[in-house]
C-alpha cells in the first residue's frame, strides 16, 4: 500500500476492489440514481399503466412494461450500449459491440470517478423507459407477439442512433440535453404516434370509453415516476455535486409548476379538478425540464413549468380535438403531446434559458451555449443563433429519424405478425390475449359479483332477442335455436360459470342473467 494512504481509515482506503481513481460518493450517488431510474419503469409505469387504461387492457399494459425492460437489458448489453456509447463507425451511430467484458466493466469511465458498469447499467435504464413510454400510445390493441419483435429492433435501429448523434461522438455533440429531452422523450412521443399510425386505432367501443380502471393505483404510479425524476436528472452530471443538486431542485420546481398550470387550466375552461390531468400536467414538467435541469437557474424552471402545462394541454385539449390529422392516429395515453410537445418545448426552452457558467461546470468546456437570452445580455447574439440553430436541427433529425426507422420496423414487423389483435381478441381482452385478468370481478369495473336474485345491467349495444322456455323440474330451459355466432361475449368468466354448471354453450354467445332465467342478446 502506498504510505500515504496509510494515515487513513482502513474502509476508504485504496485496493483491489476501490482502486485510486473511483469515488465512492459519486459511485455511491450513480448507482442510486440509476436504479431510481428503473423504477419509474417497474414498477412506476407497469402501474401507471395498468391502472390508466381499461379494466380489460390492465394486465396486457403493465406487462407490456415489464417485458421492454427485460428485453431492452439483454439487447444494450449484445449489442445496444456500444452503439450508442462505443467506437465511432459513423456520425450517428458507433460499432455494435457486446458491453460485459470484465476489464470494460471495471475501468474507469472516461474523466469520472465511477467505472463503466454504472454507466451501462444508468443508460440502460434511460433506454428502456424510453421504450415503455412510447408503448402507451399502444395500448388496448397491439398484437403482443408484434411487441415482443419490435422492442429490440426499435431500441437496436432507433434509439442508439439518436443518442450517438446527440449523446455520443456524433454530429450533434454541440446540442444543449441535459438528460434526455430529445433523445428519450422527443423520440418516444414521435415514434410512439407513428407506431399507432401503423398499428391501427383501438376497438370503436374501447376508443369512445376507455376509463381507468383504479386512479388510486395510478396516482402511485405516477408517484413514482416524479420521485424517480430525481435520478433521472439528479444521475445526469455522473458525479454527487453542485449541478446535481440544482438537476434535482429544479425538476421539482419544474413539475409542481406544470401540475398546477394544468389542473387551473381544467378548472377554468372545462369545470373540473380532473386528476388525471393533473398527471399529464406532472409528466410535461418533468418532460420540459429534463434537457435544462442543471443548466438553468431556479426561475427559468418556473417559466418552463408554466410553458409546460399549458401548451401541451392546448395541443391536446383543443388541437388534437379539431385536427382531422390528430384524430387519423389513436395515440392511447396522448404520448404525442405529453412527450413529443413538451420534450421539443423543453430543448427549445433550454436553448433559451441555459446559463453559460452552469453549462462551463457541466460540460467542462465554453463550446456550448449560451443560452439565448445570456447572448443577448452579454452582446454576443451569434452564439446564442448558432446553439437555437442547433436545437432545432437536433429536433429535426430526431423527428425525421424516427418517423422513418419506425415506420420501417412496423411494416418489417407486418410481414411476418399482424401488428393489430383479432377484432375478438380486442372485444374481449387480457383473457383472450393472456389467459389472465386484473380483477376477479363482473363485467366492467363493478364491484360485486353476479347474483341470480338481481337484475343485471344490459349493455347498450345489446337488444333482446328469441324467447326463454319456461323452468321444467326446477330448472331454466334454454333454447339452443337463438345461439348466432354473430352473438359476443360479455364476460368470458361469466360464461365459464354458465358452462360448468348449466349447460353447453357456444363462445361467441352474449347471456345475461334476468330472475333466474337466461336471456340472450344480440349486437
Amino acid at each position: 500500500m502506498d504510505p500515504k494512504y496509510s494515515v487513513l481509515p482502513q474502509g476508504i482506503q485504496p485496493d483491489e476492489s476501490s482502486p485510486e481513481w473511483l469515488s465512492k460518493g459519486d459511485n455511491t450517488w450513480e448507482l442510486i440514481a440509476a436504479t431510481m431510474v428503473g423504477l419509474q419503469s417497474v414498477p412506476g409505469l407497469v402501474i401507471l399503466y395498468g391502472s390508466m387504461v381499461k379494466k380489460k387492457w390492465a394486465v396486457n399494459s403493465a406487462f407490456m412494461g415489464l417485458y421492454a425492460f427485460a428485453s431492452v437489458l439483454i439487447c444494450w448489453v449484445l449489442w445496444a450500449h456500444r452503439m450508442a456509447f462505443g467506437t465511432h463507425l459513423m456520425p450517428i451511430i458507433g460499432k455494435p459491440e457486446q458491453a460485459m467484458a470484465q476489464n470494460y466493466l471495471l475501468s474507469k469511465y472516461s474523466h469520472y470517478n465511477i467505472p463503466t458498469a454504472d454507466y451501462v447499467f444508468y443508460q440502460f435504464a434511460f433506454a428502456a423507459i424510453t421504450v415503455i413510454l412510447l408503448g402507451g400510445s399502444l395500448l388496448g390493441r397491439m398484437n403482443f407477439y408484434a411487441w415482443m419483435i419490435f422492442v429490440p429492433l426499435w431500441v437496436t435501429f432507433s434509439y442508439t442512433f439518436g443518442a450517438y448523434s446527440i449523446w455520443g461522438s456524433g454530429f450533434l455533440r454541440p446540442i444543449i440535453d441535459f438528460s434526455g429531452g430529445y433523445v428519450i422523450h422527443l423520440s418516444s412521443g414521435v415514434a410512439g404516434f407513428t407506431a399507432a399510425y401503423w398499428v391501427g386505432p383501438r376497438h370503436s367501443h374501447d376508443r369512445q370509453h376507455f376509463p381507468p380502471n383504479n386512479i388510486i393505483h395510478m396516482l402511485g404510479g405516477a408517484g413514482f415516476l416524479w420521485m424517480g425524476w430525481t435520478g433521472f436528472n439528479g444521475g445526469s452530471p455522473l458525479a454527487s455535486n453542485l449541478i446535481t443538486s440544482l438537476a434535482i431542485l429544479n425538476t421539482h420546481i419544474c413539475t409542481a409548476t406544470s401540475l398546477l398550470v394544468w389542473l387551473s387550466m381544467d378548472m377554468i375552461f372545462y369545470n373540473k379538478s380532473s386528476v388525471i390531468g393533473a398527471v399529464q400536467g406532472m409528466i410535461t414538467g418533468l418532460v420540459c425540464i429534463t434537457p435544462g435541469a442543471g443548466i438553468v437557474e431556479s426561475w427559468a424552471a418556473i417559466l418552463m413549468g408554466i410553458s409546460s402545462g399549458s401548451i401541451p394541454w392546448f395541443t391536446m385539449m383543443v388541437l388534437h380535438k379539431k385536427s382531422s390529422f390528430f384524430q387519423k392516429v389513436d395515440d392511447t395515453l396522448g404520448v404525442f403531446h405529453t412527450h413529443a410537445v413538451a420534450g421539443l418545448l423543453g430543448g427549445i426552452l433550454s436553448g433559451i434559458f441555459a446559463k453559460p457558467k452552469l453549462l462551463r461546470m457541466f460540460y467542462g468546456s465554453d463550446k456550448y451555449g449560451p443560452g439565448f437570452l445570456y447572448s443577448i445580455i452579454d452582446g454576443d447574439i451569434k452564439r446564442g443563433l448558432r446553439q437555437m440553430f442547433y436545437q432545432l436541427l437536433g429536433a429535426v433529425f430526431i423527428t425525421i429519424w424516427n418517423v422513418v426507422a419506425t415506420s420501417l420496423i412496423c411494416i418489417f414487423i407486418s410481414k411476418i405478425v399482424e401488428l393489430r389483435l383479432h377484432e375478438d381478441d380486442l372485444e374481449i381482452g387480457d383473457d383472450a390475449v393472456h389467459g389472465e385478468e386484473a380483477y376477479a370481478l363482473w363485467g366492467d369495473g363493478e364491484r360485486d359479483p353476479p347474483r341470480f336474485n338481481r337484475t343485471p345491467k344490459i349493455p347498450s349495444f345489446c337488444r333482446r332477442h328469441g324467447t326463454i322456455d319456461e323452468p321444467s323440474n326446477g330448472r331454466t330451459k334454454f333454447n339452443e335455436d337463438l345461439v348466432h355466432s354473430n352473438v359476443q361475449v360479455v364476460s368470458i368468466k361469466f360464461y365459464r360459470f354458465l358452462k360448468k354448471n348449466c349447460f353447453s354453450l357456444s363462445l361467441k354467445s352474449l347471456l345475461l342473467v334476468q330472475n333466474d332465467q337466461f336471456i340472450e342478446f344480440e349486437q
